[in-house]
C-alpha cells in the first residue's frame, strides 16, 4: 500500500456521498482531536448560523491538525454531533461547500448524530476527529 490512507468500500455496494465507509491507515502517529464546536480562539460563538458554526468547527481542527504538522488530508475520521438533525440536512448544500472549502475533497470515515444538547449552549455542532501522520 502506498497511499498513507486506503478507503474501505466493499466493490458491490452503492459509493457513499462525501465520506468514506471505513478507512485503514497504513502506517502513522495517530492524532486523536476532542470535540470541536463553532467558537473562535477567545472561545466565542460569534453566529448562530448552522453553516457558519459548521465552518469554524472545521477550522479549529484544521487549526489543531496543524499543531501536529497535520493537515486535512490526514483525517481518518470525524464523528458529528447536531442538536437538529433537520437543520443539517436543510443546510447540506451549505455544509457541503464550507466542507469542500476547509478540508477540500478528501472525505474520511464519518458518523452523524443527532444529540439532545451540546455543553456549550449556542454549539449546534460538535465534531471529534481522528487523524493519521505518516
Amino acid at each position: 500500500m502506498t497511499e498513507i490512507h486506503q478507503p474501505l468500500h466493499p466493490s458491490h455496494w452503492r459509493r457513499p456521498k462525501g465520506y468514506a465507509n471505513g478507512i485503514a491507515a497504513a502506517r502513522g502517529r495517530t492524532i486523536f482531536l476532542g470535540g470541536q464546536v463553532g467558537w473562535n480562539a477567545e472561545q466565542q460563538i460569534e453566529s448562530d448560523d448552522f453553516v457558519r458554526q459548521v465552518e469554524q468547527t472545521l477550522r479549529n481542527i484544521v487549526a489543531i491538525l496543524a499543531e501536529a504538522g497535520a493537515g486535512p488530508q490526514h483525517l481518518v475520521r470525524l464523528t458529528w454531533f447536531v442538536t437538529d438533525k433537520r437543520e443539517y440536512l436543510d443546510h447540506l448544500s451549505g455544509v457541503g461547500a464550507v466542507y469542500r472549502e476547509v478540508i477540500g475533497r478528501h472525505f474520511p470515515a464519518m458518523s452523524l448524530l443527532q444529540v439532545v444538547a451540546l455543553v456549550e449552549d449556542r454549539a449546534k455542532v460538535e465534531i471529534e476527529a481522528t487523524a493519521v501522520l505518516p
